[in-house]
């Protein structure tokens, strides 16, 4: 599901149509130019999937909150005491880069104000189009979302592996 949604992911694409299939060419590209088409044409209406691939990744993300909210409580002998561990700190880091990831991303955009012809017609459409507001704030720098949380998520999965495998105790600040 994660792959599924970075690999649909606008910018993603983006930057994977134009290393491999130079479509839409840049300027400097020189050679034959085919007439661009957009996402019409097969293979390319395949990544309309992103969508359905963001409520994936949204349910994903909703156990990963459930992860890192978790690993602020400690086993001890009167049961779960709150503590704070720098796993804990590094599994909070890390869903809450791919949150901003995840909500920044176009669908969501989407899903909260883009089906609206106007934005000022009734309450409803101006919260969508408040909402829709800071959604774009994430948007805007999808780019260093997308890089900040593909490090983190390998990053936190080699902390845990590590942890996991007794090469260190993970340490307990307090």
């Amino acid at each position: 599901m994660p792959l599924g949604f970075r690999a649909t992911c606008y910018y993603y694409r983006k930057a994977y149509y134009r290393s491999f299939f130079l479509s839409p060419p840049a300027c400097a590209v020189s050679g034959p130019r085919r007439r661009y088409r957009g996402e019409a044409a097969f293979p390319y209406t395949a990544q309309n999937v992103h969508r359905y691939f963001f409520y994936l990744a949204v349910m994903v993300l909703g156990f990963l909150w459930y992860d890192a909210i978790r690993a602020f409580f400690f086993d001890s002998d009167g049961g779960l005491e709150f503590g704070v561990g720098l796993g804990s700190l590094v599994l909070l880091v890390n869903v809450a880069c791919l949150s901003g990831f995840t909500f920044g991303c176009n669908s969501f955009r989407h899903l909260v104000g883009g089906r609206l012809d106007c934005f000022s017609c009734s309450a409803r459409a101006r919260t969508q189009h408040s909402l829709w507001k800071r959604v774009t704030t994430l948007n805007l720098r999808h780019k260093e979302w997308a890089w900040i949380s593909l490090v983190t998520v390998g990053l936190a999965d080699l902390y845990i592996r590590l942890a996991a495998m007794g090469v260190f105790h993970d340490p307990r600040i307090f």
